[in-house]
């Protein structure tokens, strides 16, 4: 028997406020503080083991930069260029940036790959657009196919790894048509790890979010990467934790299952024991589910003496 108390159902079998909880983690995780405080500390931490990264500008937008994280590891003989990972943070889409998601790169550059990690704009700091941020998210993926060789690295072996709301917007870039939108080749990216994200924008925008994201039927449907897996061309990992909000979880399972019914190459993860911001975690580790998965997937190793210290 439905419960009277609850209200009219807005999605699948959720009333608003289910709805509105079910999209906002901070519900599902009470010590977000103590782990995105990790985030921030263990990334200083990084950054003072392998030195400031290099600070490149991707467009003309004060915010439009990036940081790469160098591995000083030969890859395959002198002047060989490195594989590289360009890692999209979260944040709602309303907050992060790239000096407090580096706590991974140790991983990288360790294993012979370089990070970069963008910084593009928050979504109140657009008049509530995600366009914008998403064509950010492109432009600057699209920089470091063009430059780079500029520093060491291999453009055609560039993977996109993503949490949260930075794995929408990966997601978003991964059904973009280079040729058509940047005149690059198709194949710019190699493949991705998509952790935590949103695949379908139509529950978001009936959710509290609508308060600050200004949807449109335009960008709901552009911006629904569960709508143009077909775009989609490489092998995929998507990762979820089991602490999450039960709403993101559906999200992974239905574009992992989108995603096959296509065929197209996918693994579903999930982290036990997880919530939405510890599961990202596990990406600095390479015995970690994550960490080891993007080893795997981009063909990697760990050098068992690395050698991490400022250039």
């Amino acid at each position: 028997m439905r419960d009277p108390a609850r209200g009219p159902l807005v999605w699948l079998d959720m009333d608003q406020a289910a709805l509105d909880a079910a999209y906002d983690q901070a519900r599902h995780a009470p010590n977000r503080p103590q782990v995105t405080g990790r985030y921030a500390s263990d990334s200083a931490g990084v950054r003072e083991r392998l030195g400031e990264p290099d600070r490149f500008a991707y467009g003309p937008v004060p915010i439009e930069t990036l940081d790469v994280y160098r591995t000083p590891r030969a890859d395959g003989g002198a002047g060989a260029r490195a594989p590289i990972n360009v890692f999209i943070h979260g944040g709602a889409w309303r907050n992060g940036r790239a000096s407090s998601h580096a706590f991974m790169a140790e991983l990288f550059v360790a294993a012979g790959a370089h990070l970069v990690v963008p910084d593009f704009s928050w979504v109140q700091d657009t008049g509530g657009d995600l366009m914008p941020i998403a064509d950010q998210v492109r432009r600057a993926i699209a920089w470091v196919h063009r430059h780079a060789r500029s520093f060491g690295g291999d453009p055609d072996r560039i993977h996109v790894s993503a949490h949260s709301s930075g794995a929408h917007l990966a997601a978003v870039a991964l059904t973009t048509d280079w040729p058509s939108a940047f005149d690059l080749p198709a194949g710019v990216l190699k493949g991705g790890l998509l952790c935590s994200g949103i695949y379908d924008l139509a529950p978001v925008r009936l959710s509290a979010r609508s308060s600050y994201v200004a949807f449109t039927d335009e960008s709901e449907q552009a911006l629904s990467p569960m709508r143009h897996v077909q775009r989609i061309d490489v092998p995929l990992v998507l990762a979820c934790g089991t602490l999450e909000s039960p709403e993101f979880v559906r999200q992974s399972q239905a574009f992992a299952a989108a995603l096959r019914a296509a065929g197209k190459p996918v693994e579903l993860l999930v982290a036990q024991h997880c919530n939405h911001f510890e599961v990202l975690e596990t990406l600095a580790n390479p015995c970690g589910l994550l960490g080891r998965a993007v080893l795997e997937q981009m063909g990697l190793t760990l050098d068992p003496a690395p050698r991490l210290h400022a250039r």
